[in-house]
């Protein structure tokens, strides 16, 4: 299921994006003062579903939950693969979701935080929310020339495009205290080595390891 879940999110990407492998000089634009980031919860192992496509072993307890919604409210966009907008849409369609005020309080925020989708499959969005109708690279350029704020991509497929491109500023991991043995990567495969630089870790009480790594951009100049 997992290998399935992959392939769809790589067939929504082909209408976005011509995908150049390409991991020479970034398509990133050096005028922008914010930042894309790539955030996901991992396994050990490095995957963010397992061979089942289960990620039931993510779920935050409450500290990660909190840290999580400070993080969220401090974006300006979200860039969605498929599979990541679907599963996040029960924050804006279903009021069991806003049982306690902290469940609201997160369903505020994601609710009115822009998204853009990127999917040949689906007709329209819900919310705050439109589809991509252009490059992977042109509407990360877009996303980040209309906030001042960072940018956050997600879905394994998208982000590994923007990866590939030399788009993504950041890496953040939140690393659950499993091995799952296999599914979906976080981290897609490279050609070439991309330095990074490890700018901060945190480990929570549920023994999830926060690592927060920032590309290091070599000048071509």
């Amino acid at each position: 299921m997992a290998e399935q879940t992959s392939a769809e999110e790589e067939r929504d990407l082909k209408l976005n994006d011509e995908l150049r492998h390409d991991y020479g000089p970034s398509l990133r634009r050096d005028e922008f003062d914010a930042l894309l980031i790539y955030s996901m919860s991992v396994s050990v192992d490095g995957f963010i579903a397992d061979r089942e496509g289960g990620f039931g072993w993510t779920v935050p307890d409450e500290e990660l939950f909190r840290f999580h919604l400070a993080r969220v409210r401090e974006l300006g966009c979200h860039l969605c693969g498929r599979k990541l907008y679907e599963t996040m849409l029960v924050w804006e369609t279903d009021p069991s979701l806003r049982d306690t005020e902290l469940d609201a309080t997160f369903a505020d925020v994601w609710c009115a935080l822009p998204k853009v989708v990127f999917s040949r499959t689906l007709d329209s969005v819900q919310g705050n929310a439109r589809l991509a109708e252009a490059s992977v690279a042109e509407e990360v350029a877009a996303a980040l020339a209309a906030t001042g704020k960072d940018v956050e991509i997600g879905g394994a497929g998208l982000a590994a495009t923007a990866i590939k491109l030399g788009l993504v500023d950041e890496l953040r991991m939140f690393r659950n205290p499993i091995v799952v043995g296999g599914g979906t990567p976080f981290l897609p495969p490279v050609t070439e080595d991309v330095p990074l630089e490890l700018i901060e870790t945190r480990t929570f009480g549920s023994q999830v390891i926060y690592e927060r790594y920032r590309r290091i951009r070599v000048d071509t100049d």
